[in-house]
């Protein structure tokens, strides 16, 4: 698969809320996340780590009140795309987030992804 196919397929999963089914089929096996620095799980290494850290964060929600993703933005074996949630959390209330996410394409398979947020 191209980069840019990738991207439409990683969107067109974040759209329908399929996030872990997006990490099973796009994500390499030594998949490298990035949080912001000091977050929790600031960096996750491997397929699964990489699932649990977003399996937790999706148990962790009560609600999505809304959810917006871009179109992306590809530039050779990169692309990106902004997320816009409002969501209740069961630990901590509700929440506006917006962030940019980068992603690295290496032979079909997302290997790299970062994430960019105000907290």
């Amino acid at each position: 698969m191209s980069t840019n196919d990738v991207a439409n397929k990683l969107i067109e999963r974040c759209r329908e809320g399929k996030f872990l089914e997006a990490i099973n089929d796009l994500y390499d096996d030594s998949i490298v996340s990035q949080e912001m620095p000091g977050m929790p799980n600031e960096t996750s290494t491997g397929i699964k780590a990489v699932y649990q850290k977003s399996e937790d964060w999706i148990n962790n929600v009560q609600e999505f009140h809304t959810a917006k993703v871009s179109e992306p933005m590809v530039a050779g074996n990169h692309f990106s795309m902004r997320m816009s949630f409002d969501v209740t959390f069961k630990d901590r209330g509700r929440q506006q987030m917006d962030e940019l996410c980068v992603y690295e394409v290496k032979d079909g398979k997302i290997v790299r992804e970062q994430f960019f947020y105000s907290f």
